[in-house]
């Protein structure tokens, strides 16, 4: 719920600074300006897609939605992408109709003074939401930081055109600007969207896989004969992790159940998300012996060594094997 009361905040803060952004317009008749209170009406659009993003995720899992609704994070993410690029693409528009046209700017003192303001609070806002969505792994709150701050550049860029027409009475530098910054909100837009694609499809967060990799192979038991087949899905901020564990064949039901916890709640303490985990019980085979170094009566085959896992290996399908 943090997370969606600060979603809150950034939606009433980018209707005011919206505002603030129509008057600086209509006091310089920048096109650079309308063009960055146009950007901020996808921030505001944004923003409320977030809060209801973040309304959705914060309810209980039911028969329809088994695995929760933290998929939503992704979408919403993936439309504010797809805004931001287009707010980009229409800054490149009015900033050639611009050079067509023709510019007549005034004020500019003031709305140098107002836009420069606008600047500050989103930079601020999308520094402090970035952050907050790294830690509590909100995807939704780290695109609205990235955005505000992608804002705040596009936004210094207009600030810097106009107190350069100021100075130098140089009115094609206010469309050029626009034009470049049009260019780099396509550019992050974009990325937004290829990172939300990348959870709605489940591709693997390499990152995060090869971090859990590194826990159990740093912590592991000889009765952990092998890892295998472990994949990660992501809800929103939770996590689901699948994987096989081969354990002695000869082990009680309860003692190769109690072997399998010690796994789970290795990864549970040392990742900082709330995650739930599917794991199955395999039970060793007599090409087991060659990697398993248990000191047992029913061992087959000689031990040969100990097979490092990393993530090729314990994404596989298949048990391990001295030859893998």
């Amino acid at each position: 719920m943090k997370s969606f009361r600060f979603q809150q905040i950034i939606a009433f803060i980018g209707v005011l600074l919206f505002i603030g952004k129509l008057i600086a317009w209509q006091l310089t008749d920048s096109d650079a300006v309308f063009s960055d209170a146009m950007e901020s009406i996808v921030n505001i659009i944004a923003a409320f897609m977030g809060l209801y993003s973040l309304y959705l995720c914060n309810k209980p899992r039911d028969a329809d939605h088994p695995y929760g609704h933290g998929k939503v994070e992704f979408v919403t993410s993936a439309v504010e992408g797809a805004l931001i690029a287009i707010a980009g693409v229409l800054i490149i528009i009015e900033a050639v109709s611009s050079f067509i046209n023709g510019i007549t700017l005034n004020r500019l003192d003031w709305g140098i003074t107002i836009i420069a303001f606008t600047a500050l609070m989103n930079y601020i806002m999308g520094y402090i939401s970035e952050q907050k969505g790294k830690r509590q792994n909100s995807l939704v709150l780290i695109s609205s930081g990235k955005h505000l701050q992608s804002d705040t550049v596009s936004t210094i860029g207009v600030v810097v055109s106009l107190l350069l027409v100021h100075f130098t009475g140089w009115v094609w530098l206010d469309p050029l600007v626009a034009f470049i910054f049009g260019g780099y909100i396509i550019i992050v837009g974009g990325k937004i969207v290829r990172k939300a694609l990348s959870g709605i499809m489940d591709e693997n967060d390499e990152a995060l896989f090869a971090e859990l990799v590194s826990i159990l192979e740093t912590n592991r038991k000889k009765e952990w004969i092998d890892i295998h087949n472990m994949r990660i899905q992501q809800f929103g901020a939770h996590l689901h992790i699948d994987g096989h564990i081969t354990l002695p064949y000869y082990y009680p039901l309860k003692e190769a159940h109690t072997e399998m916890e010690k796994v789970i709640h290795l990864l549970a303490e040392k990742i900082d998300r709330t995650i739930e985990f599917n794991f199955h019980l395999d039970y060793c085979k007599p090409f087991s012996c060659e990697l398993c170094a248990i000191d047992c009566k029913f061992r087959q085959k000689p031990f040969v060594k100990t097979v490092q896992w990393d993530v090729k290996n314990i994404a596989g399908v298949a048990k391990h094997k001295i030859n893998d």
